[in-house]
């Protein structure tokens, strides 16, 4: 009993230890957020300043069109959620419930492109969208990630834990596999739904290098690649940079506190076996 109390104490002070190491840079950000230029460069670094100020936020607010950048990064990354979650569900469904030649082969194709760096297509990618007349557009953003290796992999391990009684009952009834997939199967989906739109949203609103590739305009930047031009331009404001970053973290972190729930049991409920 001794040795389990002690070594439950011990797990306690980890964890604890563990969680103000990812804490801390958060917490850094937020504070130096609120600093003065010359308290945030001085060395050596310290956490807390003497006097606090709102002037990074005005300033970042006045200096690039910061509403744009909002406005542009929803509109990117709500379709590309929208598109690819229900692209993914639907060729995971297929993988996972429908019978057809050279499915395990498609599948392992699908699970490949996975390991492809975004580096290695990207300027391909660019010749396409501009032989299409895509640049500085919010299809050219959204078009080629409307669908995503990981979306699909993932929901086919939710698809394949549904007990097949309820497809089989359902062509019983004269559904077809559309009507299957949408009035069935999908309603049954909505917690790992739910964490596959919170990775892409998460991945596609903090995305820098792609809207950075396919846009060049300033009134189409998204908040990152805005922020990365900002920081190139004005190498000595640090603090309206930690402002933006702060200002771009609110709507992830909104969004993760009331899909909590959600996010934890469909990340659970995708790792189930088959």
């Amino acid at each position: 009993m001794k040795k389990l109390t002690i070594g439950n104490i011990s797990y306690k002070i980890f964890m604890v230890i563990v969680l103000i190491i990812i804490i801390f840079p958060f917490f850094w950000l937020l504070v130096s957020s609120f600093k003065m230029e010359k308290d945030i460069i001085s060395y050596p670094p310290k956490i807390f300043a003497d006097k606090y100020t709102f002037e990074n936020y005005l300033k970042v607010w006045t200096t690039i069109p910061l509403l744009s950048y909002i406005k542009n990064t929803i509109i990117f990354a709500g379709g590309v959620v929208i598109t690819s979650v229900f692209f993914d569900s639907l060729a995971a469904y297929a993988f996972a419930r429908m019978n057809f030649k050279g499915k395990n082969i498609l599948f392992y194709l699908v699970l490949l492109t996975m390991m492809i760096p975004f580096q290695v297509f990207m300027i391909p990618l660019f010749i396409e969208i501009n032989k299409m007349s895509l640049l500085d557009s919010y299809i050219g953003l959204i078009l080629p990630r409307m669908t995503s290796a990981f979306g699909i992999f993932m929901m086919r391990s939710f698809f394949v834990s549904l007990p097949k009684d309820l497809e089989e009952a359902a062509r019983v009834d004269g559904l077809n596999e559309f009507k299957i997939f949408y009035k069935i199967m999908l309603p049954l989906c909505k917690p790992a739904l739910l964490t596959l739109g919170i990775f892409t949203l998460m991945n596609n609103w903090n995305d820098l290098l792609y809207p950075l590739l396919l846009t060049s305009k300033t009134e189409m930047r998204t908040l990152p690649a805005g922020l990365a031009l900002f920081t190139g331009q004005h190498i000595s404001f640090y603090g309206p940079v930690m402002a933006g970053t702060v200002i771009s973290m609110i709507p992830l972190l909104l969004v993760y506190i009331f899909a909590q729930k959600y996010f934890v049991q469909g990340v659970v409920m995708s790792g189930m076996k088959e």
